[in-house]
């Protein structure tokens, strides 16, 4: 998701470096969060999504699968002419203010909570049978039949790094090769402790397509769920 541009209102002394306004206590988890130190401490951090958080604020608290909890809100309709969903709003408000009711609300915080339920291996790099399928595809499609898949990072966006992933037709002599569903995935070796546990995905809907990945290690995200650091 990128990020919106501010509401008319809203002067730009109050946003943040991604385009959101400045946090409070109350922002970090929505509006009906108590205190920073309820949503915001490691000991209480929330383990599920719910309808009373702030988009941001979800990305925030699940960085490693910030792109895929991304990619479900924009599906569920967030977006709007231009940009992509006001990521300042809870999700309640924001799917409201689109035109959505109670139960689309509960639909979408139901697949965001199982998107985080689903477990990777910690121990390798893998690539899901839909990614899998969808890169088989594109090989055919541009005749590069029996290439492996690049998977590296570089600096960009608000924190710090975003992924990047290209065709690779053999391993460099610096790359750790991993293998997945009978795809290799080549990493260069500095890159492994930081992408190791990583599982690259595909999501298909009607307000855009991708692969987007989720990674154990990441610690924090942009707000937009663009980027992310460690």
């Amino acid at each position: 998701m990128s990020c919106c541009q501010p509401k008319s209102n809203q002067s730009s002394s109050n946003q943040s470096s991604c385009c959101q306004p400045k946090k409070s206590a109350s922002s970090c988890c929505g509006d009906s969060a108590p205190s920073a130190s309820s949503c915001c401490g490691d000991s209480a951090k929330p383990k599920k999504v719910d309808r009373e958080m702030t988009i941001e604020a979800i990305l925030s608290l699940f960085p490693h699968k910030a792109q895929r909890l991304s990619q479900e809100i924009t599906n569920a309709g967030l977006h709007c002419v231009g940009c992509h969903a006001a990521t300042w709003e809870t999700l309640e408000g924001g799917m409201l203010g689109h035109g959505m009711d109670d139960a689309a609300i509960n639909r979408l915080v139901d697949r965001l909570n199982a998107l985080l339920e689903e477990e990777a291996d910690v121990s390798t790099i893998t690539i899901t049978a839909r990614a899998a399928k969808k890169y088989l595809e594109i090989l055919a499609e541009e005749g590069k039949q029996g290439y492996g898949i690049r998977f590296a990072e570089r600096m960009s966006g608000c924190n710090g790094f975003e992924y990047a992933l290209d065709y690779s037709e053999k391993a460099n002599a610096d790359d750790k090769v991993f293998e997945s569903l009978g795809i290799q995935i080549h990493i260069q070796e500095n890159m492994v402790p930081r992408l190791i546990g990583s599982e690259i995905d595909y999501v298909d809907g009607l307000q855009g397509a991708g692969f987007k990945i989720s990674n154990p290690n990441v610690r924090s995200a942009c707000g937009c769920g663009s980027s992310h650091g460690y």
